[in-house]
């Protein structure tokens, strides 16, 4: 096989064929040292595209870099199924890969993976499968689960109807014959020129199909007309996995990962996997691990880590036998916002934390532009629930970029909204530092039969900026679980959970605890058409009048878990 001399040292094979278990070929980029002796192989396997570069690291440090196309992407054969279907293949793919790498003239027999969101899929799917040679893994930023239990049946249709036709259409229009665009580049070009309006605007989502090429059509289809299946159930995954994992991920990351340790932690088949999976937290988003600037937000040199060089340490210890201290380190590293500073524990979330609760109160104006309400220690009097409407003909907007990944952002962009309620403590007398997942106990009725409540944690700098530091939302419908359809009385109050993602952040003394409840964050998340009927599906759409209450009958409160 023909041979190119990469960056100095580095010796790269192109398109590499890797036979299957069933007779397809999948073709792998192999990067490895210009030297003679045999390595311990990392491998990565994506449906992006193999990477033509990025690895000098990992191999000057003594790997041979595997990257594969997968089945039915790019440069391999066979039929690509998207990860929201069952028994796509990829598992036992995975598993012949790293087998394969094992018995290369290059390798020593000892195999890791890495790679960040549906390349961390992939790792977990093999890894179940348990391949002998498997030794450790570095899977970044994927949760447990396709849609998130916690904020059942809302629909992300930014990211995921871009990233349908931007990232995963265009190869596969290429495959069949089809009119360009053939390429992501040329994809997002016309998207973000023409075509991002039109796309954002498809009433009901279930057009989104027609767009796109066989078989991946039917696919999302499949995906938006049956959104409570659960496809990838890692919780029970984590069973059959024997090897440790070494994760990233961030406060604003849209597939935050933490449930992954905490099944790995809890659940994983060897005692080495339960105790040595470990976790990093920082001020990050999905596509900027590691990073010390978020969106317009600078979190300070300490934010910044090497995440490469973190994983290089990782597979010394795991496949070179180099004690450097890995097994030593905490399984928690987490970066605290507001304070800067990094702080480890042994489980997630961090043990020792006590309940704060803060009430809703009428005090000040929450339902008026740049008004707000007050949240306090002290159980709230009797008084008139905040009001204000929801229109799903124009919902509050998502302040992110048009990349349309979960960042970090300014909500005082959206001081000027009416359909935002807004309670803030005094100006704090003393930090205040949150870890965990804060909740809302919200007591609300609503005209509609069915509607969606949003709970932000802000963190309020009265000479300066308000921090958005985490959320939660609940569809009315799915408040007591995914695939049950509980719709409601309208008029009446009802008493809704909301559970937020994952946060660290001190607040500083003088800064204010800020709660905001709203109905709508889009296009980050689907418009609810208070309706009842399955909104994926259904283009009709009405106005909905919401009222929280906060009243000693009725007493809406945020919890924050806070250190001690």
């Amino acid at each position: 096989m023909e041979q190119e001399t990469g960056a100095l040292g580095i010796i790269v094979e192109p398109d590499v064929p890797v036979r299957m278990r069933d007779g397809i070929t999948l073709r792998a980029n192999v990067f490895r040292p210009n030297s003679s002796g045999r390595f311990p192989a990392l491998v990565q396997r994506t449906p992006y595209g193999k990477a033509q570069g990025g690895f000098e690291d990992f191999v000057r440090a003594g790997y041979v870099v595997v990257t594969q196309d997968t089945r039915g992407r790019y440069a391999s054969e066979g039929e690509f199924k998207v990860f929201s279907e069952e028994n796509t293949g990829d598992a036992e793919d995975g598993y012949d890969t790293v087998e394969w790498a094992a018995v290369q003239p290059w390798c020593d027999g000892k195999v890791g993976t890495f790679g960040a969101s549906y390349n961390a899929w992939m790792q977990y799917q093999l890894a179940r499968l348990r391949p002998p040679h498997l030794v450790a893994m570095s899977a970044v930023s994927i949760p447990t689960e396709l849609t998130n239990l916690d904020w059942p049946g809302a629909f992300k249709p930014a990211r995921r109807v871009k990233w349908w036709v931007t990232t995963i259409a265009p190869d596969l229009r290429r495959r069949k014959g089809l009119p360009p665009p053939h390429t992501p580049a040329e994809a997002a070009k016309i998207w973000d020129e023409l075509e991002q309006g039109r796309m954002l605007a498809l009433l009901p989502w279930i057009n989104v199909a027609r767009y796109l090429p066989a078989p991946l059509a039917d696919q999302v289809a499949g995906w938006l007309r049956h959104p409570d299946r659960r496809p990838w159930r890692f919780e029970e995954a984590h069973r059959d996995i024997e090897v440790p994992n070494l994760d990233f991920t961030g406060w604003f990351d849209h597939c935050c990962s933490i449930s992954q340790f905490i099944g790995m932690r809890a659940n994983a088949r060897t005692e080495k996997a339960r105790k040595h999976t470990k976790v990093v937290i920082g001020p990050w988003n999905h596509c900027n691990p590691g990073r010390r600037k978020q969106a317009d937000f600078d979190f300070g040199p300490d934010a910044e880590v090497n995440v490469q060089q973190m994983q290089i340490r990782w597979f010394d210890y795991w496949l070179k036998g180099i004690d450097n201290g890995v097994p030593r380190e905490p399984p928690v590293r987490y970066f605290v916002m507001g304070s800067g500073r990094w702080k480890s524990a042994e489980t997630w979330p961090p043990p020792n934390l006590r309940r704060m609760t803060l009430y809703l109160a009428r005090e000040g104006d929450a339902d008026l532009p740049g008004g707000f309400g007050a949240l306090g220690h002290e159980p709230p009097k009797n008084g008139p629930p905040d009001t204000y409407t929801h229109d799903p003909f124009d919902p509050v907007p998502t302040l992110w970029d048009t990349a349309y990944f979960y960042n970090v952002s300014d909500r005082r962009r959206l001081d000027h909204r009416n359909d935002i309620l807004r309670y803030c403590t005094a100006p704090l007398k003393e930090d205040v530092e949150v870890v965990g997942n804060p909740e809302v106990v919200l007591y609300a009725a609503s005209s509609a039969v069915d509607t969606d409540f949003f709970a932000r944690l802000v963190d309020d700098d009265p000479g300066g900026t308000a921090m958005e530091v985490c959320y939660g939302m609940v569809r009315a419908r799915h408040r007591n679980g995914l695939g049950k359809e509980d719709l409601l009385t309208p008029g009446e109050v009802t008493r809704f959970a909301i559970r937020m993602g994952i946060a660290s952040c001190c607040f500083r003394k003088g800064h204010r605890i800020r709660l905001e409840i709203c109905s709508s964050d889009f296009p980050n998340h689907d418009r609810n058409h208070n309706t009842g009927r399955n909104d994926l599906l259904d283009a009709e759409m009405v106005i909905a009048e919401q009222k929280v209450h906060h009243s000693p009958e009725h007493p809406s409160a945020l919890i924050l878990p806070v250190s001690q």
